[in-house]
């Protein structure tokens, strides 16, 4: 059977070559084209072999190309899978048809491709689909929306039966009824006045206070948001990026093609969720993404009167505060969940950053499948050094490269473990000269099974790079080298150790989250990706968060070639260098993923050798520095990028080039010079292209040389000393003038004399107007070029272990309607299959290593499995992480929840606590000594009174005895004697009669009262001990213990020398200090756990249920030992050292 390589019509754009029956008929007719053209598929060797493509009708009625068989035979495939449909999934997805060059190229790539007029195809459109040139065309449903955009036509025509069971098709049906509301309102937006478009956020406002919910304000809301867009940033928003905005707001996540304009949508459900007054967060990946977006789409925010905030690594806290208290705020994912963790370790209120009590109301997440998926398995780690084992990782390091594999230790690479043989836990004892790699006294078992991890698992340029003597980590999937990130449990060291680089200390977890239990602590989360449907199940099951696929603005009509497969690592290399030159003669520009930096410096050496000019994008900082501009012009003709995962990278490829980056580039080789004498050194070490230079018009070279004049002015009169940053930063910051004023009104100012700094800033500005212009023309015109010889071609070098992480270098390609194609190329050595081949066989014994396969369908399914299982395998991994964070979830928002109580409550609320902690504490130390089935004189009073003579003692000493006695035993049995009758007691009356009591007379008062019922209320609402014999005993014991130990507390505050403030702020860090101490152990503990539970499931126990008792026994435990701590300290004598210690800690 032949696999179906190229593309699907819809059997209707046909219909009329043929009659009814004809069509749907047995007898399918058959057509014969020429072979495809080299142009655009010049690798495959299967496509020159056969001599022709044939089209053929499938069993759903439609029209599929297929590869011919060698004896010319057509084939009919009536598998789902192997029909590769252009409405949806490579060819002609959805979008609109305009009358613009787009259809035009579209035609002139068909027939690049198969030879054949496909220009007429198109030409034809409109006899077929009247109003396709009239109306947008409908992603779902395959039909055409009215001029009006209101939605797709209802009457049946050119819809697609398989969309009745497809629940995207219908929620987007949904979504169109919004759309029309708001196309409704668009006339009457652009008649307000721009104060009569500000003043809709106060009204809107004022109808919520009114009773109005959001949802009533949508429609309304939306159209003034599109409007400001369109009057602040000239950009209007397409109908379907309406939808966007709609799936946003109802907490869900939008899937939007690369190219779709992502980022107009977010300031939608922003601007809708931020009229309640309780902040939105708009998160990204990284921080130029976030100042990006607040420099762009702030303009929107701030014109209509919301305030908007910057987060960025390195802001102090009364700036993060600032931006936290606003309207909107954008951040990154590290940054919010640091300020998080970082609010709940701070040891005063005014150091909290977030807004407390409720810092997360609704979050807007770019990337929301990098944010979530990706980095769901590497939690948020603050954490402190601990020094005493450094010197164990370079003797482990030793260690580890004298065992050998598979005789020393086993590999399980799936979960990055080693397992000692028992011969290689001899040679490492013999080798470190121990009896025991597990002893306590001398543990070394953990350091040589981390040294083994790191030479097995961890390679440099793939997994790290070490500069300036550091060893930094490489995101697996961004390609980005990730600043202030270290792998824990002691394997940094190890690769420090390994690199032979100086070894940091080891650290201990001070406080942690992952991103899953962090995002669940919003009201409200949604998010914006290109690639979320394969991971729709997770979404749901951990965040609730359902994935609606957004129709496309654009017919996608990039091609999906087939996979090409080699034998050996070098027959790939090979064979993606003659893909690359092909291309190159044929001047389209090509984008080469691969997955690391030695791949791409690989790929970057063979190009070389053939004289081919080209770019490198890796985690190399001399690459890195110039990261926008490269991927901005990797869509130029005869461009080559080479680039280590494009996930993130937050740029679009435009054919033709990015008109912004050119004129910005001119303006910098103009004006720089003028400005600093410094080296570009950033610039000079990043191998660049020769394009065509742009030809700017007389007025622009004019404007150029007048503001390079005035920059060489402005130096040399002022005698600035500029270096290239701070040069490169002013001429940034010239550039944003034209956000700021008008043309009219630039050059103006910049013929102005004697304010010679503004003047030099208007000059460039002015230049840079007029530069764009020709390099808007310039791009047009080349982007016309390259369309029409096929557009963007990416080449993947390896698959990923998820298929969406490859769905994302796909999408480079073919973006907003435009052509282009992929192919992956793999070999039978790349980790993927070499980490899986013993689960997954091949059927390899026929196969010629020394050719290249292509086409296989066999092979093809069979990666296809690998990647599936391997999506598996890290989803279980995911989801077990997630369920055993759940368990320490609960516990950690319980800890930070008595945090913020300390922290925050005023001081009455704060003592109470702390008197409730006290009883607490006596309540445990008379129910560990009593037995509420047996007479008093039975119980261990003598215990209990050495147990509170303990707490005591100090602050006894500290008032030389004289501040309280104990009573006897004796006499607390006799006062127990006395109670035994009686029925009820006053809530002023002593517990016991006859027992003393500090002179906590002084204290009394109406909220004192009200804290001593509500300890009495909480004891005997405890039905732990209900219908013993002796339990009102037990609890009047209990009550006497708390009482006297709270009178004495307040018997000590009272005579001390120490100020009421003084006495409040040791109350407050007293108990935080003693809650981290434990919660750190508690972290520890937990992580140790886990660890230990593992081994359970061999005695056929559930490790989750076993983790999960066990860490509620410990966390009990933890919370006994931190308010018995608590309750000493407050009891100790507080020292005027203790006392200023705690002050500066503070």
């Amino acid at each position: 059977m032949a696999r179906p390589s190229l593309f699907s019509l819809d059997h209707r754009s046909l219909a009329p070559l043929f009659t009814p029956g004809q069509i749907f008929g047995e007898g399918r007719p058959m057509l014969h084209l020429p072979a495809p053209s080299k142009a655009l598929f010049p690798g495959p060797k299967l496509l020159e072999s056969k001599g022709r493509v044939n089209i053929v009708f499938n069993k759903r009625a439609c029209l599929t190309v297929q590869s011919g068989a060698k004896n010319g035979a057509a084939t009919e495939s009536s598998s789902e899978d192997s029909n590769t449909n252009l409405f949806s999934n490579s060819g002609f997805a959805r979008g609109s048809f305009q009358k613009d060059s787009s259809a035009a190229a579209a035609a002139n790539s068909a027939e690049t491709a198969f030879g054949v007029s496909a220009a007429k195809t198109t030409q034809q459109l409109p006899q077929f689909y009247p109003n396709a040139m009239d109306g947008d065309f409908d992603q779902s449903s395959h039909g055409f929306l009215s001029k009006e955009g209101e939605g797709p036509s209802r009457n049946g025509k050119g819809s697609n039966w398989r969309n009745l069971v497809n629940l995207n098709h219908w929620v987007v049906q949904d979504y169109y009824k919004l759309v029309s509301r708001v196309n409704a309102l668009e006339m009457r937006m652009q008649r307000l006045t721009d104060e009569q478009l500000k003043s809709k956020t106060h009204e809107f406002r004022q109808r919520i206070k009114a009773g109005e919910t959001l949802e009533d304000l949508q429609a309304e809301a939306f159209a003034v948001v599109r409007e400001a867009s369109r009057r602040v940033l000239g950009m209007r928003h397409f109908d379907v990026q309406i939808i966007g905005g709609a799936v946003l707001h109802d907490g869900a996540i939008a899937e939007m093609k690369t190219g779709e304009g992502k980022t107009l949508v977010s300031p939608l459900a922003a601007y809708l969720n931020a009229l309640t007054g309780e902040g939105v967060h708009i998160i990204t990946v990284n921080d130029y993404l976030a100042q990006r977006d607040a420099e762009w789409m702030g303009r929107i925010h701030r014109f209509l009167g919301l305030s908007v905030g910057l987060i960025q690594s390195g802001m102090n806290n009364a700036e993060k505060k600032a931006a936290y208290s606003c309207d909107i705020t954008f951040t990154n994912n590290t940054e919010i969940g640091f300020d998080y963790l970082r609010d709940n370790i701070s040891q005063q209120k005014e150091a909290q950053v977030l807004r407390w009590p409720r810092p997360f109301n609704y979050a807007i997440v770019d990337e929301v499948d990098s944010v979530l998926i990706d980095e769901g398995r590497n939690p948020l780690i603050i954490s402190t050094t601990s020094s005493k084992d450094v010197v164990r990782f370079p003797v482990a390091a030793k260690v580890a490269e004298l065992l050998v594999r598979k005789q020393h230790y086993t590999t399980q690479p799936m979960e990055k473990s080693v397992e000692l043989t028992e011969e290689g836990i001899t040679a490492a004892e013999l080798a470190l000269d121990t009896d025991d790699l597990w002893s306590e006294k001398d543990p070394w078992a953990r350091f040589v099974v981390s040294a083994l991890c790191a030479k097995e698992f961890y390679q440099r340029d793939v997994d790290y790079i070490v500069k300036d003597g550091a060893v930094q980590i490489v995101d697996e999937f961004t390609g980005r080298v990730v600043e202030n990130r270290r792998w824990s449990d002691g394997l940094h060291q190890s690769v420090e150790a390994k690199e032979g680089v100086e070894i940091r200390e080891e650290t201990v977890v001070a406080a942690q989250i992952t991103n899953q239990s962090l995002y669940r602590l919003y009201s409200k989360t949604s998010g914006m990706t290109g690639t979320a449907k394969t991971e729709e199940k997770e979404f749901l099951s951990i965040f609730q968060m359902p994935v609606v696929e957004v129709p496309t603005n654009l017919p996608n009509i990039r091609v999906d070639l087939p996979l090409q497969l080699y034998p050996t690592m070098e027959g790939k290399w090979l064979g993606v260098k003659e893909e690359v030159l092909q291309m190159y003669e044929h001047g389209r520009p090509v984008l080469v993923g691969t997955t690391s930096v030695e791949q791409s410096e690989i790929l970057s050496e063979l190009l070389k050798e053939i004289g081919l000019s080209h770019n490198v994008l890796n985690a190399r900082p001399k690459y890195a520095a110039r990261e926008a501009e490269i991927v901005a012009q990797a869509g130029r003709k005869r461009a080559i990028t080479i680039s280590t995962n494009m996930a993130g990278r937050g740029t679009d490829i435009i054919l033709g080039g990015n008109p912004e980056m050119l004129a910005k580039e001119a303006i910098e080789e103009m004006v720089l010079p003028m400005l600093t004498k410094e080296a570009v050194g950033a610039v000079a070490a990043a191998p660049s292209i020769v394009f065509s230079r742009v030809r700017f018009s007389p007025a622009s070279r004019a404007k150029l040389a007048k503001a390079a004049v005035t920059a060489k002015y402005v130096v040399g009169k002022g005698g600035e000393n500029w270096n290239y940053t701070e040069a490169k930063r002013k001429v940034a910051s010239f550039l944003d003038l034209p956000l700021q004023k008008t043309e009219q009104e630039l050059e103006i100012m910049a013929g102005c004399q004697g304010a010679e700094t503004i003047t030099l800033g208007a000059a460039v500005a002015v230049a840079y107007l007029s530069v764009l212009k020709d390099c808007q023309a310039h791009c047009l015109k080349e982007g016309d070029e390259v369309k029409a010889v096929g557009g963007l071609h990416v080449i993947g070098t390896s698959l990923h272990e998820s298929r969406r992480i490859d769905n994302q270098l796909r999408g480079r390609a073919g973006r907003q309607g435009d052509p282009g194609s992929t192919r992956f190329m793999i070999s039978f050595e790349d980790e993927l299959i070499q980490k899986t081949i013993d689960k997954n066989i091949f059927v390899t014994n026929w196969i010629p290593w020394d050719t290249v396969i292509s086409d296989s369908s066999f092979l093809e399914k069979q990666v296809v499995n690998i990647q599936r299982f391997m999506e598996s395998h890290n989803s279980n991994i995911r989801k077990s992480l997630v369920d055993y964070e759940e368990v320490l979830e609960v516990q950690r928002k319980h800890v930070y929840n008595l945090r913020q109580q300390f922290l925050n409550s005023d001081m009455d609320s704060c003592r109470q606590l702390l008197y409730q902690y006290i009883q607490t504490v006596a309540d445990e130390l008379v129910i560990l000594h009593v037995n509420l089935n047996k007479h008093p004189k039975t119980w261990n009073i003598k215990q209990i009174l050495e147990d509170v003579q303990g707490i005591l003692n100090e602050v006894s000493e500290e008032h030389k005895g004289k501040l309280f006695e104990l009573p006897s035993e004796t006499s607390i049995l006799s006062s127990l004697a006395q109670i035994r009758g009686v029925k009820t007691t006053g809530i002023d009356e002593p517990s016991l009669p006859g027992l003393p009591l500090p002179s906590s007379h002084r204290f009394s008062g109406p909220r004192c009262k009200a804290s001593a019922v509500n300890r009495w209320s909480r004891m005997i609402s405890d039905g732990a001990f209900n219908n013993r014999r002796y339990e009102k005993e037990s609890l009047l014991l209990r009550r006497y213990f708390g009482e006297l130990l709270i009178g004495v507390y307040q018997e000590k505050i009272f005579i001390s020398d120490v100020s009421p403030k003084d006495v409040e702020q040791t109350e407050r860090m007293l108990a935080i200090s003693a809650l981290d101490v434990f919660w750190r152990e508690h972290l520890i503990n937990m992580s140790r756990l886990r660890s230990a539970v593992n081994v359970r499931s061999f005695g056929n126990l559930n490790p989750l249920e076993e983790y999960k008792i066990e860490s509620l026994r410990f966390f009990i435990s933890m919370l006994s030992s931190f308010r018995r701590l608590t309750v000493e300290s407050l009891l100790r004598p507080w020292q005027v050292e203790m006392l200023d210690a705690l002050k500066e800690r503070a």
